[in-house]
């Protein structure tokens, strides 16, 4: 029942005017209105989930970061990431409690942090790592700290055993445009990364950007076998970012990459003119000649002109120019055309560029 609802009111009315006094000081404690209901402050993660993988001579490791930052005189500010690392042999316990690892344990990293770090961004963090011959295993996990210094729990822990047996990055990696792709060629490296030979080596893969931030995506399906690749799907004037890594076998059987090779910066210039028309036929019906040819293969076509000419031996750049403006369709018909005569015919097909290919063979029909 409402505290407010048990108050007689004949009682009041005898006691007044203190009982007012009274009665007015209990609504104001219990009765009165409340405020806006104020929102449940947002803690702000501080154990995170990291995960990583070997790229040749590197773990890189990789971390969420959460939404926002709080204020920086809160004890949940970050603003830093340290990282840790906890090197053993391949043949001890799997399994260790925190407190041991954070015993054992050496800090590697200290990362600061900034606002523009949060927002769910991932973050990374490469440890180089030197070969000394012995197997190994290798333990990571990350704990942020504030701005006093404290620390928040240790992240979950990574298990990783590298490799030595991979082969060195790819070097040399050069472009040169044809008519149709960008060609790629490299020199394979000669080595593993901890110096031994022979290469293990399974292939490559191929890389390609539109920019310098932009993520580069994979161009191949498989390993390339050979030190080179055309890209096809690419386009003249437009610059592109590539690099290769190769690809070798890890502990586990699985696909393991290098380094990058030297990263290219390639603009296609486009200097090749199309090949020309082929594969016309022609027609004749009263007051018109038609001409039929086959579509260019080239992808960046503009379009097809059209000469006529009623003397074959007239120096083609005296010949007749029919089409006013590019044709984008593979058919024509000449409508101008006088009963009885005869007409010679010639096409050309221009790209986006400007290019012009060579003649077309010369076709030829009367108009009935």
């Amino acid at each position: 029942m409402d505290f407010c609802r048990k108050i007689s009111v004949k009682h009041i009315a005898r006691k007044a005017p203190l009982a007012l006094v009274i009665l007015s000081a209990l609504i104001g404690l219990s009765c009165g209105k409340r405020g806006a209901p104020i929102p449940p402050r947002e803690k702000v993660l501080q154990r995170i989930e990291i995960d990583g993988f070997q790229r040749g001579n590197q773990i890189i490791l990789s971390w969420k970061m959460p939404a926002r930052n709080a204020p920086k005189n809160n004890v949940q500010y970050i603003a830093r990431a340290d990282i840790y690392r906890l090197a053993e042999p391949a043949t001890s316990p799997q399994l260790i409690s925190e407190e041991e690892f954070a015993n054992r344990s050496t800090l590697i990293a200290a990362m600061n942090i900034t606002n523009a770090d949060f927002g769910l961004k991932t973050l990374n963090y490469k440890d180089t790592l030197q070969f000394a011959g012995q197997a190994a295993r290798l333990r990571y996990a990350i704990r942020f700290v504030n701005a006093a210094g404290q620390k928040a729990a240790f992240s979950n822990t990574l298990l990783i055993e590298p490799t030595s047996k991979l082969a060195a990055n790819p070097t040399s990696l050069s472009a040169e445009t044809s008519q149709d792709a960008v060609n790629l060629k490299w020199s394979a490296p000669t080595t593993n990364i901890d110096g031994t030979t022979p290469v293990s080596l399974l292939g490559y893969n191929i890389y390609r950007s539109n920019s310098e931030k932009e993520p580069a995506k994979l161009l191949n399906n498989a390993p390339v076998q050979t030190t080179d690749f055309n890209d096809e799907f690419f386009e003249f004037e437009k610059d592109y970012y590539y690099f290769v890594r190769a690809v070798s076998v890890g502990l586990e059987a699985e696909p393991v990459e290098s380094s990058e090779s030297n990263i290219i910066k390639f603009r296609g210039v486009d200097t090749f003119a199309p090949s020309a028309p082929s594969a016309i036929t022609i027609a004749a019906a009263p007051g018109t000649i038609s001409i039929f040819f086959a579509i260019n293969p080239e992808k960046d076509i503009a379009g097809y002109k059209i000469y006529r000419s009623e003397d074959k031996d007239t120096p083609l750049a005296n010949w007749t120019l029919l089409t006013t403006g590019l044709l984008n369709t593979n058919t024509f018909q000449d409508t101008r055309v006088e009963s009885g005569k005869t007409y010679f015919y010639y096409l050309t097909a221009t790209d986006k560029t400007g290019n012009v290919s060579e003649p077309s063979e010369i076709v030829s029909e009367t108009a009935p």
